[in-house]
């Protein structure tokens, strides 16, 4: 009985997160069968400096639940071509995104497929822009996506946004636990 009612279960879990509200800093800006645009801005209570050092250190905030390997590491090389890699201790790798550009403190551009993007023909460019605001920093991201999914892109959108924008709110919650 439990095994012809996980289909249903697994299911009915997706639709909860994928439907489950994004904080109000996130949002599906737009969302074609060709393509789709996350974004949004955080304010962040720490100088620019200190949200540079740990947003290049994914390690430290991206959630082990929201990785292809439960028990690995991921680091980001910053040099151009570099990788935004994911490593398991049993010599498994993924590698999710390339960094495209770098200015130090105030903008990292990354390309990629994140997630299970990575199977799909579609790929997207991630920018991250830090801006000093009084003590602390504006932080704001957009993720644009585009490219071939089976059903189309449109449907990735709210999920790939909400998964985004916990990571971010983790980076938030690190950044807040060290004042």
């Amino acid at each position: 009985m439990v095994r012809r009612l996980f289909p249903l279960i697994a299911a009915a879990a997706l639709l909860a997160v994928a439907s489950a509200p994004a904080p109000a800093w996130a949002e599906v800006k737009s969302a074609a069968p060709h393509g789709f645009e996350i974004g949004g801005t955080l304010t962040l209570n720490a100088p620019p400096a200190r949200v540079w050092a740990l947003l290049t250190a994914p390690d430290a905030w991206w959630s082990r639940d929201h990785r292809w390997f439960r028990n690995s590491a991921l680091a980001l090389d910053l040099s151009p071509g570099g990788c935004w890699c994911e490593r398991a201790a049993d010599g498994r790798v993924s590698r999710h995104l390339e960094t495209v550009l770098v200015e130090p403190g105030s903008k990292l551009v990354l390309q990629g497929g994140l997630g299970r993007l990575q199977g799909q023909g579609a790929a997207g460019g991630l920018t991250f822009s830090l801006k000093p605001e009084g003590d602390g920093t504006t932080l704001t991201w957009a993720y644009v996506v585009g490219g071939y999914a089976g059903g189309g892109l449109e449907a990735w959108a709210a999920p790939v946004d909400g998964v985004l924008s916990a990571q971010l709110a983790n980076l938030k919650t690190q950044l807040e636990r060290a004042d």
